[in-house]
């Protein structure tokens, strides 16, 4: 199969496209041919060697965490799934795999694509929707009429969790972006917005009970007077630094911070492709680039100036 991956940790001229075995699937999983993938910030910090404490160093690595594609083969305890489906999840070996022609998944982290999504919307959902619901319903416990901010609203995660917020009965829902980015993040559903460039939110004392950092700019030492009495911090791109001196800070408070990565889980794909069918939640698509080009999409996701996915096309 053609794939991209890197054989170094490095640059994003490290990453290579060309010929690799097609992998074959276990007994529980499937083999995805795939249409479309993504880039997501933590697939260039894999490439940059920040997480390779877990990652290891066994090279070749194929990078990218959201598949979504046609099953071309199932293990032999498959039943729910079959050649021909269109499926989308998030590959759940810790390092990635889904920038190829073909990837595993899991058949327990696999989901339906919804029959109106593209493969390429599909593409843009698995990593950030799973982040975002993970973040505010199991980590911030959000309540119904909780105030909630969003940091980094118009990115990928955060378009997601803006939708999310209000699907999961948030009352006023607050994204904080760019000044090109505001209308965007009003036709999401957000009921506030704030442009970073004027407006710092954590000088907004005592006014939210939920701030999900999508953006990894902040921290809970610099938002926690933001927050109300027993309000939640949530981050998924922490500072080991800032998570320390987060934790030191929380435990003289009532307010909480929660550091986190998501998880694979068919189970909440499920939940998320409801949502899509029923128009509550839509993707949102920045620029795509075909699969050889990935190094130049790297390059770009890395500005940190994406309005939505970064989305690879498979051929």
């Amino acid at each position: 199969m053609q794939a991209a991956y890197f054989e170094q940790y490095g640059p994003a001229d490290v990453l290579r496209y060309g010929e690799l075995p097609t992998p074959t699937p276990k007994a529980n999983q499937i083999l995805v041919r795939v249409r479309a993938s993504s880039v997501n910030p933590v697939d260039w910090k894999v490439r940059n060697g920040d997480l390779k404490l877990i990652t290891g160093f066994s090279f070749p690595k194929i990078p990218g965490r959201d598949v979504a594609g046609e099953v071309a083969a199932v293990g032999a305890n498959v039943t729910r799934f079959s050649p021909g489906d269109r499926v989308y999840g998030m590959p759940n070996d810790g390092v990635g795999g889904a920038n190829a022609q073909y990837a595993l998944l899991a058949d327990s982290v696999a989901a339906f694509i919804p029959e109106q999504l593209s493969f390429e919307e599909a593409g843009a959902i698995p990593l950030a929707a799973l982040t975002a619901l993970q973040a505010l319903r199991d980590h911030a416990q959000l309540l119904s009429g909780d105030r909630v901010l969003v940091n980094g609203a118009s990115g990928g995660v955060g378009s997601m969790a803006v939708q999310i917020a209000k699907a999961l009965g948030g009352g006023e829902v607050t994204g904080v972006c760019g000044p090109d980015n505001q209308d965007l993040v009003r036709s999401l559903g957000a009921d506030r917005v704030l442009n970073h460039q004027e407006h710092d939110f954590t000088k907004d004392l005592s006014h939210y009970d939920i701030v999900f950092d999508a953006a990894g700019k902040s921290s809970f030492v610099a938002s926690k007077e933001a927050l109300r009495r027993n309000g939640r911090y949530v981050t998924t791109t922490p500072d080991p630094a800032a998570v320390v001196a987060g934790k030191v800070a929380a435990a003289f408070s009532t307010k909480t911070l929660h550091a986190f990565m998501a998880k694979e889980s068919g189970s909440d794909l499920a939940l998320i492709s409801a949502w899509l069918q029923a128009g509550t939640l839509r993707p949102i698509i920045d620029r795509t680039f075909p699969l050889q080009e990935i190094a130049e999409a790297h390059r770009y996701n890395e500005q940190g100036h994406a309005a939505g996915k970064i989305v690879l096309t498979v051929e």
